[in-house]
């Protein structure tokens, strides 16, 4: 049978050379299909804790595992973990060089599929992202939305059943970003059914914009202090088919994203 548990964090600590505890007795477990959104202070641990997961850093003490990780030393786990996440980090980071097809196509280069099968493949992601017209264009020439959608397409094209996104939407300004943010609920609410898309099917998002977190996830887990100090239920799953707008003033919503706020600016006490 599969796994039935995407990601497990296990009393995990992280300091830096000369620096206080980054994280510190985090435990978080995320199981397959979750969307989780973590939420935090600027410098408490969010982008630590995904390079964690994603096998970019290895915990002081504890244990992270994505889909079961081998035992094994920490490099192998490390590598392990890595080969189950796709990161997709905060701004687009494409690559100014290459045309918006030959950047969705990297991650299958890396892996050794030939050009022209590589770019193929990232010609299909790219139409069901809306960017078939430009797929020649360099970065430089799309808006901020497009090269979004791009590092989206890039990220899932990778072929990883977890995704771990940090901050990605934070670049964009507020009317782009409320635009993204819709298609990206499209988007992990009817994943791509052909396995050449490569769909992420777990999400762990880091964000700083609490109607983002709601929006996006199942669950909206809140770090202070390098430790998880509370969850509360998301609303992915529960918005239907209902405008942006409606969602945003429903009372239920209203009330989720004021005791957010409140937790935030109470350092999550």
């Amino acid at each position: 049978m599969p796994p039935v548990t995407a990601v497990t964090v296990d009393c995990v600590d992280v300091a830096y050379p000369n620096s206080p505890a980054v994280l510190q007795d985090v435990h978080l477990t995320v199981p397959v299909g979750e969307h989780v959104a973590v939420i935090g202070r600027s410098g408490c641990g969010k982008s630590t804790l995904l390079h964690l997961i994603g096998g970019l850093l290895s915990p002081d003490h504890g244990s992270v595992t994505v889909l079961s990780d081998p035992a094994g030393t920490a490099d192998t786990a490390d590598s392990a973990r890595l080969n189950h996440c796709a990161l997709m980090p905060q701004g687009d980071s494409l690559l100014p060089w290459f045309s918006v097809r030959d950047n969705v196509a990297v991650p299958l280069r890396n892996r050794g599929v030939g050009r022209r099968a590589a770019r193929a493949r990232a010609a299909e992601v790219l139409a069901w992202c809306g960017l078939e017209h430009h797929a020649r264009r360099r970065p430089d020439q799309l808006s901020g939305g497009m090269r979004q959608r791009a590092a989206l397409a890039r990220a899932l094209l990778a072929g990883k059943p977890v995704l771990l996104a940090d901050e990605p939407l934070g670049a964009l300004d507020a009317i782009t970003r409320a635009e993204i943010q819709d298609w990206l609920h499209t988007v992990l609410s009817e994943p791509p059914t052909d396995s050449a898309h490569g769909a992420a099917t777990t999400m762990i998002m880091v964000t700083h914009d609490v109607d983002e977190a709601l929006l996006l996830s199942h669950r909206v887990v809140l770090l202070a202090d390098g430790r998880v100090r509370q969850t509360w239920p998301g609303w992915f799953g529960r918005r239907g088919d209902r405008p942006r707008e409606d969602v945003l003033a429903d009372p239920d919503f209203a009330a989720a994203r004021s005791d957010l706020l409140r937790e935030l600016a109470g350092g999550g006490q």
